[in-house]
């Protein structure tokens, strides 16, 4: 009886490993860089089969999009056919002006809601411009269930303006708030274009622990060590421009940070954007 009994519990702990790993969720985070013919020889119809390419080859159920402008979500759309996308454009609200959007992976993921707003004082009111940014900002999310563990999270993904240090600060305290407002007691992934290094401080403001709000950054908890460089700009030139990154895959509830990486593959010393991808293998 007792080696009966030893058995099933290897069996029974094997099935529970198998699951867990099947259950597994990876998310990637990637600027893709506007569609700007002045880029040349970086220019988007020479990246489309690259960021296409690193995407089918790393297989994310989740990928939060910044820069997208309508046609390159054409374009990612067509070469992404398992999935579809949630986002509109940052200045009207349909498709003018960059998207902040999300891609899911629909043979994993049940889409169930999802919404966009504003990083103003306004967050509703559509291409509202807040503080002292350069420009509108947005925040797409997206509540999603799982086919596999049948658990229900929510994707937020934003980018930050370049130049407002007030809109970013700011910016990151609505993007607390917000993520804490909408997601309630589910947990939550969020990806973005921060425009800021750990030690700026919007991320300071994210990743503070004394306020409850805040969120966790998935590098430094991930089981295996980082891989790849901790900068994820890189200019398109031969390698990345500093030692920190202003790209990030930040997380709210018990998540497991399997795996962390910045993706930096090159093609003959070309890269698919001028911001490498940010990669993270969680599990809920």
């Amino acid at each position: 009886m007792k080696r009966i009994t030893t058995v099933w519990l290897l069996c029974l702990f094997a099935a529970s490993t198998a699951l867990a790993q099947t259950t597994n969720l990876r998310v990637m985070s990637f600027n893709i860089r506007y569609n700007n013919p002045k880029d040349s020889i970086n220019a988007w119809p020479n990246r489309i089969d690259k960021v296409s390419s690193q995407v089918l080859f790393h297989q994310p159920q989740l990928l939060g999009v910044q820069e997208a402008l309508s046609d390159q979500m054409d374009d990612l759309s067509q070469r992404l056919p398992q999935y579809k996308f949630v986002g509109v454009g940052r200045d009207d609200g349909k498709k003018k002006g960059e998207f902040s959007a999300i891609f899911y992976d629909t043979t994993r993921l049940q889409l169930l809601q999802s919404h966009t707003f504003w990083l103003s004082e306004t967050p509703e009111t559509v291409g509202s411009k807040g503080w002292d940014a350069a420009i509108c900002r947005i925040v797409t999310y997206a509540k999603f269930r799982d086919r596999k563990s049948r658990k229900e999270f929510y994707h937020f993904n934003t980018h930050f303006d370049h130049i407002g240090k007030i809109a970013r600060r700011e910016s990151a305290k609505l993007l607390l708030e917000k993520v804490a407002k909408i997601s309630g007691k589910l947990p939550a992934v969020i990806t973005g274009d921060f425009n800021a290094t750990p030690s700026d401080e919007p991320i300071r403001v994210i990743t503070d622990t004394q306020n409850p709000l805040h969120l966790a950054d998935s590098k430094p908890l991930s089981k295996i060590p980082h891989y790849g460089p901790d900068c994820t700009f890189n200019s398109f030139k031969a390698h990345e421009t500093s030692t920190e990154p202003i790209d990030y895959i930040f997380l709210k509830g018990k998540w497991t940070v399997l795996q962390h990486a910045t993706i930096t593959q090159s093609w003959k010393g070309l890269y698919a954007s001028d911001h490498y991808s940010v990669f993270a293998n969680l599990n809920l």
